[in-house]
């Protein structure tokens, strides 16, 4: 009898809302393809005594679970935990882009830092990108680069009418959707303000539709296929998630040169990559409004689709698996 693999994997923070809701569908999309995941939420990443009563919680899973692989899906406080609490069993970590992508904070400092340390431990590394990859100092070897990976049956193109109906947006409105997050600064909500209201001194009826942490991860679907574009315009990322999403819904996307969005947009009708300023964003902004069409985004599904991507994780495991049951040790 073959018993399917086990693999916990470690998120930071509670499972609510939007929080690293890519990962909690990484997970899904593992289960569909026989995986038998476990999710442990890291319900602090700040205090010392908090970590140590975690750990505790955290061996007691282990032990009841017996996982084959743990796979921590951030790097930061995320991985090096999992590296300390189950130093014996194989270890996946995800880099996302916060984890590696340092700003002038000594916060963000300290957990690049944290994150370089946790990759020694590591048994294979996931980045998002290729520039993430670039940003280790070591084990660059250990590396595949994989993006989160978006379900095709989900974000899918539906009639543009007939979401705005339901949804009580008016036809001749022209929408920009943004996803402003759990960190509008990064994602340059500002720039984006000042970008749309050069667009409205260009073109009539145009607005913005901002998606926050409190956006419920269903509505996404509905929204991407209502809006005329994606904007984004963040200072640093990794591989962000919302533009597989769009693309996927052939929503068409401006965005600024951050993380693999040249590489994602490459070929894609109706998108383009423009400058970090205001008023080019505005005039492509412009041009993509004035008459609303849709892109041919689904036409890269393939590369970023979560069947895809579990396969080439379920291949992972299973290396890292047969080599820690064959170890001496």
């Amino acid at each position: 009898m073959v018993f399917p693999m086990r693999v916990l994997f470690v998120i930071p923070g509670e499972a609510l809302g939007s929080s690293m809701i890519f990962a909690r569908r990484q997970a899904e999309s593992l289960a569909r393809e026989g995986v038998e995941v476990e999710v442990f939420h890291l319900r602090s990443r700040t205090s010392l005594w908090e970590l140590v009563r975690e750990g505790v919680r955290f061996r007691q899973r282990v032990r009841s679970f017996d996982p084959q692989v743990i796979h921590a899906h951030f790097g930061t406080v995320t991985a090096l935990f999992a590296a300390w609490a189950a130093p014996l069993r194989p270890l996946v970590i995800t880099f996302r882009g916060s984890d590696l992508n340092v700003s002038r904070s000594l916060r963000s400092l300290a957990g690049f830092v944290l994150s370089q340390i946790a990759a020694l431990r590591a048994g294979r590394i996931v980045c998002v990108s290729r520039q993430l990859r670039e940003r280790l100092w070591w084990r660059r070897g250990l590396v595949v680069i994989l993006t989160s990976g978006v379900d095709p049956e989900v974000f899918c193109p539906e009639a543009r009418s007939g979401v705005r109906q339901k949804l009580g947006w008016g036809d001749d409105e022209r929408v920009v959707l943004f996803n402003a997050g759990h960190d509008p600064a990064n994602k340059r909500l500002d720039l984006a303000g000042e970008a749309l209201r050069l667009t409205q001194g260009l073109l009539a009826y145009v607005r913005m539709e901002v998606l926050d942490g409190a956006t419920a991860p269903a509505r996404v679907p509905e929204l991407l296929n209502a809006a005329d574009c994606l904007l984004l315009t963040s200072d640093r990322e990794g591989s962000p998630t919302v533009i597989q999403e769009a693309l996927a819904c052939n929503l068409p996307v401006i965005s600024v040169d951050v993380g693999d969005t040249v590489e994602r947009l490459r070929g894609v009708s109706c998108s383009a990559i423009v400058p970090r300023e205001a008023a080019a964003i505005a005039r492509e902004l412009a041009r993509v409004l004035r008459v609303p069409t849709r892109s041919d985004g689904r036409s890269k599904v393939a590369e970023f689709s979560a069947p895809r991507i579990a396969g080439e994780l379920c291949r992972m495991y299973g290396e890292l698996a047969g080599a820690w049951n064959t170890s001496p040790y």
